[in-house]
């Protein structure tokens, strides 16, 4: 029979190698996530998910990665799927359910723009991750975004599909505006405009996709610069591009095509020549920089200058 001595000595070398080798192992299962607030550390491959990004939700979509909770409103047409009860419902775009939230215990909570106020309180019910893109590098925040949710999913060759995707599209887009003229867009709400510049939230239209835009001094508001028509006459641009807020929020108001029914925008160049663009205002304003709504986005835009050829 094997005494306790001998044993001590055959097992201590083992003992080292566990004591060496199990933290490492630990670590290796760690995933470290730089972003708009900070670095959070997860520990494996989160299992459920939890969004109150719609462009968050988006991407993940198109990368196959399963979620588990989505806010209770606005899911647009194309991800209907997360409507269903299947799917938790854990607040809205701005406001989280902190008890339903801690209830289902999570695994990574994402927020981004409208929900990153709530990311510290978030983070003290599960690993948070900031997703918020800045308008001056909207596309290539987006970007990022998608390759940080690769990454901690292990779907990099899927990200980088789609990322190759759209960076085609947009060069093919830039060549075309080479030769489209300027651009202003502009938000309707409830009868009222704004309008948008570089480094505004639509800001991306000029800087990424390269249309050169219309008026170079309107204020980079979040909800745009309020104008007149008279501005948008006095402005004539080549192209107007549309959003219409009340669509996208589903407010039964006044629609953009009844704001913009007047004399005035009839008279600017854009309107005569049939090049007032309306845009998809659920991926421009409510969902923004997923990986799938961008490209639809470049895909419209695309088209419509294309038409004037």
């Amino acid at each position: 029979m094997l005494n306790a001595h001998f044993l001590a000595r055959r097992l201590s070398p083992l003992l080292l190698l566990a004591a060496l080798v199990l933290p490492s192992l630990a670590q290796a299962q760690e995933i470290k996530v730089q972003h708009a607030q900070g670095e959070t550390v997860l520990n494996g491959v989160p299992k459920k998910i939890f969004t109150f990004d719609l462009a968050a939700l988006d991407t993940l979509d198109a990368l196959g990665v399963e979620v588990a909770g989505v806010p209770s409103a606005f899911i647009p047409d194309y991800l209907e799927t997360y409507r269903g009860d299947a799917h938790a419902k854990i607040g809205s775009l701005f406001e989280p359910d902190f008890e339903a939230v801690n209830a289902a215990a999570p695994d990574l909570i994402i927020v981004a723009g409208r929900s990153a106020p709530q990311y510290a309180a978030l983070s003290r019910i599960a690993p948070t991750i900031d997703l918020t893109v800045a308008p001056e590098a909207f596309f290539t925040g987006a970007k990022k975004n998608a390759e940080t949710l690769a990454r901690i999913f292990g779907k990099e060759d899927k990200a980088a599909e789609l990322i190759a995707k759209l960076d085609g599209a947009v060069a093919d887009l830039r060549k075309q505006a080479e030769s489209a003229g300027n651009a202003l867009v502009i938000l309707t709400n409830g009868g009222k405009i704004s309008a948008y510049g570089t480094g505004s939230r639509f800001g991306w239209v000029h800087q990424d996709l390269g249309i050169k835009p219309a008026v170079d001094d309107v204020e980079a508001a979040t909800h745009g610069e309020a104008v007149s028509f008279e501005f948008i006459l006095k402005t004539n641009p080549d192209w107007l591009i549309v959003v219409d807020r009340d669509s996208a929020v589903g407010n039964s108001g006044q629609t953009a095509r009844q704001t913009l029914d007047n004399e005035l925008i009839a008279a600017t160049e854009a309107a005569k020549n049939g090049r007032i663009f309306y845009a998809d205002t659920v991926r421009w304003y409510l969902v923004g920089g997923g990986m799938s709504s961008l490209q639809t986005v470049v895909d419209n835009i695309s088209t419509a200058l294309g038409n004037q050829d």
